[in-house]
């Protein structure tokens, strides 16, 4: 009986993984194919001849300058990234290590903030940054992320609990001031989850679309993910660049889970048994 519950469990995995990776076929397919190609009935998935020119036209599109975009996604993503991993860590540290009046009461507001839709407190924020004068920059894309997120607060939360006190003490014995504890002791400790947030917080943002598009007004200014739009015309729109650039803008997060593969993992199965 359990063989073949086994069984029956491989084959709804593996219809579920199919399903979820036939977007990805289609996009790296039409990737390399001519525009017409792409909407012949019935389908082909397989293009007649593959245009591996399609990529070489995409970085040499005179409407979507690729390196300037894939440099402003970086800036854009990386700081988010180092924001969040540093505010989330620190908040979530506090709430785990440190004791306080009001501990409990204020982590529940935190965590009851996740019950708030963004789009409730999209226009107060917009109106913010609209006052402060900054709109047409970054610093509304890049500020917030140094306010730390409930979610990973939680989850760094979490983690640090795992951690026996007896660290703490002696540290102090030892000297070490509060900060030195967390960030010599304690982060090196935690290291998978940091490496789970910054993962997560890179391709959220990579892939992030709204926000720049709200607060930026540069073309000069615009990650990938709003350069895509280049390739729309009024009258045409040159789906296979757009589907060559879309995957060309993938190919560095597969990268990236490529490389933190490993501690990913880990810090997805520990964060399961200690959530």
């Amino acid at each position: 009986m359990g063989f073949f519950r086994q069984t029956a469990w491989h084959i709804i995995l593996g219809g579920l993984s199919v399903c979820f990776a036939l977007p990805l076929l289609w996009m790296l397919s039409s990737a390399l194919k001519e525009n017409q190609e792409i909407f012949r009935i019935p389908v082909q998935w397989f293009p007649e001849t593959f245009l591996w020119g399609n990529f070489i036209e995409v970085l040499n599109y005179p409407g979507y300058p690729f390196f300037l975009f894939f440099r402003n996604s970086m800036f854009y993503a990386g700081m988010v990234t180092v924001g969040t991993v540093l505010s989330c860590s620190l908040v979530g540290y506090g709430f785990a290590r440190l004791r306080f009046p009001g501990r409990g009461f204020l982590f529940s507001l935190t965590l009851a903030t996740m019950m708030v839709p963004y789009i409730v407190t999209f226009i107060p924020t917009f109106l913010l940054f609209k006052n402060l004068g900054v709109l047409g920059t970054y610093i509304p894309l890049i500020a917030p992320a140094f306010f730390a997120e409930a979610f990973f607060i939680f989850m760094m939360r979490q983690f640090f609990r795992g951690v026996p006190r007896e660290l703490d003490d002696a540290a102090r014995v030892d000297g070490a001031g509060e900060f030195r504890i967390f960030w010599q002791i304690m982060l090196p400790l935690v290291k998978p989850a940091l490496v789970v947030m910054a993962v997560f917080t890179f391709v959220w943002t990579w892939h992030d679309f709204f926000r720049p598009l709200i607060y930026l007004n540069d073309p000069d200014q615009f990650p990938l993910s709003l350069g895509l739009f280049s390739f729309r015309g009024r009258r045409l729109t040159e789906w296979h660049l757009m589907m060559a650039a879309a995957t060309l803008m993938t190919a560095p997060l597969v990268i990236l889970f490529a490389v933190a593969q490993k501690y990913f993992v880990r810090g997805m199965r520990m964060f399961g048994i200690k959530g």
